[in-house]
């Protein structure tokens, strides 16, 4: 692929704890967004770009699937049992094959699904910080969730199949006759591989979890500190449709939220932290995760508040008090 075209301990603790505990939230005051679809089926955003919204109780991510002139994108690889089901439903929007698919980050429910597409004749592709952050954690995550999920064992593989192609240099461009595709990575959020697609003709947005809209955000990688500079950086973009990795879709309103929410959670934490307060006195930790907090969300960022609030307290913390992001601790430097 030419750079410009023309035409666990952590394992389970992440199978369980990145979009599983997270969500389990109470109702939420939602941000405004567009009358989510029903699960599983293929939504329209624009001709030629379609939404689908994975099946939580699955453990599937969010995906969108993007027409071409000489085939289809299909933006995150998914878990293997949400990749076939994946595959099966582009059939009924288009004839064209899967050509590309794209991998946001490295997580399972966004990764492992890569082996069944490249075996139905795609190519993955990747931000090269997404091989990066495969080299850190694999193959021990993909070991402890094939004891866990069928759908990974059944693969046949000892670990995760990384993206066949990298990009390193940001914005990645595939010119194609049909629209105009681009591939950004704008720093260190949810992991240091985020991936975003944005149809700029379209003024579409694939964000991947760097952006959700709801209760799903997992910190365990991530870079709390730097995490609203990321979204700002997706912010700058002409956007109106915001294609979350969980969550409904919606508008800009979804960034906006997702900057605001992580805005608070550094500042409430680090006036604390400055203020000399022990961690105790914030978060109350329990088999080393925050299990409650005393720091109050205000009504216009509950959408992304959920029961693992108190965890992002915590690992927000433990930012400041190690002075590194939290994924550098979990994963080295």
């Amino acid at each position: 692929m030419r750079r410009t075209y023309v035409l666990t301990p952590f394992a389970l603790l992440f199978a369980l704890a990145l979009h599983i505990a997270c969500s389990e939230a109470p109702a939420p005051e939602a941000a405004p967004a567009a009358e989510a679809a029903p699960a599983g089926r293929l939504e329209k955003v624009a001709d030629g770009v379609w939404f689908r919204l994975g099946e939580r109780d699955q453990g599937h991510c969010n995906n969108a699937v993007i027409e071409l002139s000489d085939g289809l994108l299909v933006v995150d690889a998914n878990f293997p049992s949400g990749a076939k089901l994946v595959m099966e439903d582009v059939k009924t929007v288009s004839d064209k094959p899967v050509k590309w698919v794209f991998d946001t980050h490295h997580h399972g429910d966004h990764a492992y699904g890569n082996a069944l597409w490249t075996r139905a004749g795609a190519t993955t592709l990747a931000y090269v910080g997404v091989a990066q952050e495969i080299g850190r954690y694999e193959p021990g995550r993909w070991q402890e969730a094939s004891k866990t999920r069928p759908d990974v064992a059944e693969v046949g593989l000892d670990t995760l199949e990384p993206p066949k192609e990298t990009f390193s240099e940001t914005p990645h461009i595939l010119e194609d006759p049909l629209r105009r595709v681009e591939f950004h990575h704008f720093g260190w959020a949810h992991t240091r591989g985020d991936g975003f697609v944005y149809l700029p003709a379209e003024k579409i947005l694939a964000t991947g979890d760097a952006v959700v809209n709801g209760a799903f955000n997992y910190t365990g990688d991530g870079n709390t500190g730097n995490w609203p500079n990321v979204v700002a950086g997706a912010m700058a973009l002409d956007v109106e449709h915001v294609l979350p990795g969980h969550g409904p879709r919606g508008g800009k309103e979804v960034l906006e939220g997702q900057k605001a929410f992580f805005d608070f959670v550094n500042k409430a934490v680090g006036e604390a932290f400055d203020a000399g307060k022990k961690m105790d006195e914030v978060v109350t930790v329990a088999d080393g995760k925050g299990k409650s907090t005393t720091i109050e969300p205000p009504a216009e960022v509950r959408n992304w508040v959920g029961d693992g609030f108190p965890e992002q307290v915590r690992v927000r913390w433990t930012e400041l008090a190690e002075g590194k992001p939290h994924g550098a601790i979990l994963g080295g430097e």
